[in-house]
């Protein structure tokens, strides 16, 4: 069983409600529509149902069982989204009626109001006003100021341990992390990690030294954001600053670290910026042969993900499955 296919079983114990506000688009439908049939979750589509009745006869597309909800028509639930948006971010209602009538802000309030588990949102929008909206609407987790992301990278082989699953964060979304939000960003891959994939967490904050071996302002960054995350999250097994083979490699570890839990058996790799992340996740993808799933938004109050716009209808349905078990857990705790 591939790892796609594990969060297609683990969905299917408890379908989650995944909005999708792009509704009229043809993948969303067909993705919509196979999601609904496989269990995964229960989809709900945001959109004019005569739009969506024609793509699908034109696609051949059965849409029977799927919710569509055409917003113009929910003018109760209009009126309860404007309301309790303005009250959380301290605007005119008459500025909140406008934003909610809009798909993805709709989408958005459905989450924040418990109305859905999670939204799948990016295949017509731009990343970062999928961002900015659900940042809005949905707001953060509990102790975190912004949004990130991570990939799960899946290593061929490592260390005689085939198909190895290894948390890579931030590799799309924080170009310059500070170090709260470094701190933040490895809390929440650690998180992930156990959610998803079902590891205990084993977190890295990488730099080019290893505890003390070069002083650099950037090298403090990373000090202060291994003490932040630690005291974000005290139960998570967390350590840094940490070059890249001191942390996976036990031999090198051995040598470089005298007491660690984390170190040379690191599974959560933070990298300090963009620039690495998004370099190193590439590199490995294409060098080792692994394969890439991603990326993977976290951080916020509820689980929201976002599409690349070339994505395909199984791109679709694979993170449908990601965000149903997120919420899964949300719900479960």
């Amino acid at each position: 069983m591939n790892l796609i296919d594990s969060f297609v079983e683990k969905a299917r114990q408890n379908p989650a409600r995944i909005v999708f506000p792009e509704g009229s688009g043809e993948r969303i439908i067909v993705a919509a529509a196979k999601v609904k049939k496989m269990g995964i979750a229960r989809p709900v589509i945001l959109g004019n149902p005569q739009e969506v009745e024609k793509h699908a006869a034109a696609l051949k597309v059965n849409i029977k069982d799927l919710e569509i909800i055409h917003i113009p028509d929910q003018g109760k639930k209009l009126e309860e989204y404007a309301q309790a948006y303005a009250a959380t971010r301290e605007v005119k209602l008459g500025i909140a009626q406008k934003l909610v009538k809009k798909p993805l802000a709709f989408g958005g309030m459905m989450v924040k109001n418990g109305d859905a588990d999670g939204m799948v949102a990016g295949v017509a929008t731009a990343t970062a006003f999928v961002i900015q909206i659900a940042s809005l609407t949905i707001g953060f987790q509990q102790g975190f100021t912004k949004p990130s992301s991570f990939f799960i990278m899946v290593i061929p082989e490592y260390l005689g341990e085939k198909n190895k699953p290894f948390i890579f964060a931030d590799c799309a979304v924080a170009v310059a992390p500070n170090a709260q939000e470094l701190a933040e960003i490895g809390v929440a891959a650690g998180m992930n990690a156990k959610v998803l994939l079902g590891i205990e967490p084993r977190i890295a904050f990488l730099s080019f030294s290893t505890k003390g071996s070069a002083n650099h302002a950037d090298v403090d960054k990373i000090r202060e954001a291994v003490k932040l995350a630690r005291e974000l999250n005290p139960k998570l097994a967390i350590d840094g600053e940490l070059q890249a083979d001191a942390a996976i490699v036990p031999r090198v570890a051995a040598k470089k670290v005298k007491e660690s839990d984390v170190a040379g058996m690191a599974n959560v790799l933070v990298f300090p910026d963009l620039d690495a992340g998004n370099t190193n996740y590439k590199l490995v993808q294409y060098l080792a042969n692994a394969k890439a799933f991603g990326p993977i938004m976290q951080g916020f109050a509820k689980p929201v993900n976002d599409m690349s716009r070339g994505a395909t209808v199984d791109d679709l349905i694979g993170v449908t499955a990601i965000t149903s078990v997120q919420a899964q857990n949300l719900n479960a705790g």
